[in-house]
């Protein structure tokens, strides 16, 4: 039988994992997207209750799997869960995960903030420098499969998450389930510049103090398709691996999130004047450009750019790259 461990993120207990989110059951942080990419730029936390966690813990118990629940309050203690699932040593001494290892993996969350603190932790431990990339690393990827995890929502009402999305079990019941007996479904993972990793989408734009968003400028290009050369006004650009970003204020943006395909979709709201004709002044349309491709780039061309980044905020300064490492992680499905 299974050694299953569910991992719980603390509140206000380190540089990864200090923020509170509404009601006391969500994360909030700051991503600052800091040009040196370091572990206290992101920050995930979670002050929600542990019955979720309890109750799967009890019906894996029932199950026969041993069970251990942890609640980590820095990058060293979830590194120290991770380790768990390190292979044996290779030869060129790159740490690479255990594809037999009899260890599962269940993170408990309450936004998808705090799975992604967790997977950046995972990337940050088997990717490989460029210069020590292995021969048996996939073309295209820059990490190995990494090892699968269950999610267990904490918040069980919830519609728009990535467990909603892709329909996973949110009971604990069916949570321990799917960790014992489900299939695993291999999903895209973005990374970017910024030493971080995306599991749904960024949302790059800010809005004033009465929530109206704020025009800005700035260069996006997908592979080789440009969305706006950076003399537009913008007034919000998503990138999507899933569909967690897909409306802005009422408008569409993403048409089709799909976290399967091996590519990132892109979408650019720009604001455009139209003439209605003699005496009937003007109005102010949106048009909506669309692309789909492997990498995206976004350049800010007035100073400091805001965005949200799987719920997370952080701002940008200079040129920030997304690319798609597909298939790069996994999930226990029904």
């Amino acid at each position: 039988m299974f050694d299953v461990v569910i991992l719980s993120l603390a509140e206000g207990a380190g540089p990864s994992v200090d923020a509170c989110g509404p009601a006391g059951c969500g994360g909030c942080g700051s991503d600052s997207g800091s040009d040196s990419g370091s572990d206290s730029a992101e920050k995930e936390s979670c002050a929600a209750p542990r019955v979720p966690v309890l109750e799967c813990a009890d019906a894996l118990t029932k199950a026969g799997a041993r069970v251990e629940t942890i609640t980590a309050g820095s990058d060293a203690e979830i590194d120290a869960v991770l380790a768990r699932f390190d292979g044996p040593p290779r030869a060129d001494g790159l740490t690479w995960p255990d594809v037999e290892n009899k260890t599962r993996l269940v993170v408990a969350s309450a936004v998808d903030g705090q799975l992604r603190a967790v997977l950046r932790r995972l990337v940050r431990r088997y990717a490989p420098p460029p210069s020590k990339r292995p021969g048996d690393l996939a073309t295209g990827r820059t990490v190995p499969d990494l090892p699968p995890v269950a999610l267990l929502p904490l918040d069980a009402a919830g519609t728009t998450d990535l467990a909603a999305q892709l329909g996973l079990p949110r009971t604990p019941a069916g949570v321990a389930a799917a960790v014992l007996n489900g299939p695993v479904r291999r999903l895209d993972l973005l990374r970017n510049d910024g030493g971080s990793v995306t599991v749904d989408g960024a949302l790059v734009g800010g809005a004033d103090d009465d929530g109206r968003a704020v025009a800005w400028r700035g260069r996006i290009e997908v592979d080789d398709k440009v969305l706006s050369d950076g003399s537009d006004p913008i007034l919000a650009c998503a990138i999507g691996n899933g569909g967690g970003y897909a409306e802005f204020d009422g408008l569409r943006l993403l048409t089709d999130g799909d976290p399967t395909d091996g590519r990132v979709e892109v979408a650019v709201a720009v604001p455009r004047i139209v003439k209605q004709g003699f005496r009937r002044g003007t109005k102010v349309q949106i048009e909506v450009r669309r692309a789909r491709g492997r990498a995206v780039s976004v350049l800010p061309r007035d100073g400091e750019l805001q965005f949200l980044d799987d719920g997370v905020g952080g701002s940008m300064t200079r040129k920030r790259s997304w690319w798609t490492e597909a298939g790069a992680w996994a999930v226990y499905a029904t």
